[in-house]
């Protein structure tokens, strides 16, 4: 570790660890709430992936293999270069120590040494659960206060209905100070499990990116929506929390009546794709594969879409929503319990379940051929989306929220 990384900017000012996915947008736009403001701010990640070189923010790196790195910015667990790398990995084998235990020891040594005031963990699963065990293990309860974030409706919606993983889950949540969430279905099931309401998100529910920059969004569209033809699909995933296989029943059901139309797709899972090329080749030729682009060309995507395409089994309140709502694409989401309490079918977006591809037809026809309604709901969603989810209103909350938490004042 270089003595640039182990300077704290702002000597005697709270001291912040995030622990958490290091290549996830949703983890750099929380932290970057933070850029200006007199914190001294690190994240230890938990996956083997690494953040953009030029995210300034230091990060513990424990990805087994990475090139070289900026060291003023990151730490590294295992050396970039090859031969010591396996030396260093040979070694500690000898003395029974594995690639997991290494991270979990150095967590440990990070958190003793540098003596943050709060640790804010990403996510229950991606985090959260695993930080409870490691500070139970090693005795790190009397450092910090812990933050627990919890990711949209995934983390508790499916989990807690499990009786072994309840268990578990309920454990770690008493176990934090602070509970994050961008919805209150997570905060009722979590004083289900036995939290107290002192230890309820102090400022209430607050997106988990940190919100929009709606201004700005807003600022890059001044034509009528309606003129648009791109339908954008964010997130084309074939997983528990969302289905793409009735999305793509409803295409077939209704493409001819979309027309003219041009969809673009997005993080694609692979099985996702594997299915995606069943669909009949006029629907192919009239899509657009992006895969996993940058943060910023997804926003571009989205200003260019009429709708915005995110059915879903299981959520919290996507960002995706928010970031349509103010770049004036109207979206097509499902009816859950998390989305319904915000925002009104035909006022703010058009409903459609996951499972039924005749309601994902039917919103994407509505929504490719009634102008009138998708101008109505683009202008209502400005007002809607500063009031649910302003980055400018936000970021004020958060940074005092830190402030007295780290004071020890409520």
């Amino acid at each position: 570790m270089s003595q640039d990384f182990d300077k704290d900017d702002y000597p005697g000012r709270p001291k912040i660890l995030f622990v958490g996915v290091g290549e996830s947008t949703h983890t750099h736009a929380w932290i970057d709430l933070l850029r200006d403001e007199p914190f001294n701010v690190r994240l230890f990640c938990t996956s083997e992936g690494i953040p953009p070189d030029d995210w300034p923010v230091r990060t513990y790196i424990t990805a087994f293999e990475h090139g070289p790195l900026n060291l003023a910015t990151r730490a590294t667990l295992h050396p970039s270069d090859r031969l010591l790398r396996f030396a260093k990995r040979n070694i500690a084998r000898a003395r029974r120590v594995g690639v997991s235990e290494m991270a979990d020891r150095w967590l440990a040594k990070i958190i003793n040494g540098w003596r943050p005031d709060i640790i804010h963990t990403l996510g229950l699963e991606s985090a959260g659960e695993y930080f409870f065990r490691l500070r139970r293990r090693f005795g790190l309860e009397g450092i910090g206060k812990w933050v627990l974030q919890l990711r949209g409706g995934s983390d508790l919606a499916l989990a807690h209905l499990d009786a072994d993983r309840r268990t578990v889950i309920a454990e770690a949540l008493r176990g934090c100070d602070q509970l994050l969430s961008d919805n209150q279905q997570n905060f009722r099931i979590a004083r289900e499990l036995g939290v107290r309401e002192v230890q309820l998100s102090r400022i209430g529910t607050v997106p988990g990116t940190g919100g929009v920059d709606v201004d700005a969004l807003a600022s890059r569209w001044s034509t009528p929506p309606s003129s648009r033809r791109v339908i954008l699909w964010p997130k084309v995933y074939e997983c528990p929390w969302s289905k793409a296989l009735p999305v793509y029943e409803a295409l077939k059901m209704c493409w001819d009546r979309l027309q003219p139309c041009e969809l673009h797709l997005l993080a694609m899972t692979d099985e996702a794709r594997m299915y995606f090329w069943t669909l009949p080749e006029e629907i192919r030729r009239g899509c657009r594969l992006m895969y996993r682009v940058p943060r910023s060309e997804a926003l571009t995507a989205m200003m260019s879409a009429r709708l915005m395409l995110a059915p879903s089994l299981v959520d919290g309140t996507p960002n995706s929503m928010f970031e349509a709502m103010a770049a004036g694409a109207v979206p097509i989401v499902s009816p859950i319990e998390t989305i319904s309490a915000i925002v009104e079918n035909e006022r703010n977006v058009l409903f459609a379940r996951n499972l039924y591809p005749e309601e994902i037809a039917s919103a994407l026809v509505r929504g490719m051929t009634d102008d009138a309604l998708v101008d109505d709901i683009a202008q209502r969603n400005l007002a809607s989306v500063r009031r649910l989810a302003d980055r400018r209103e936000v970021q004020p909350r958060v940074a005092n929220f830190y402030t007295s938490l780290a004071a020890g004042t409520s």
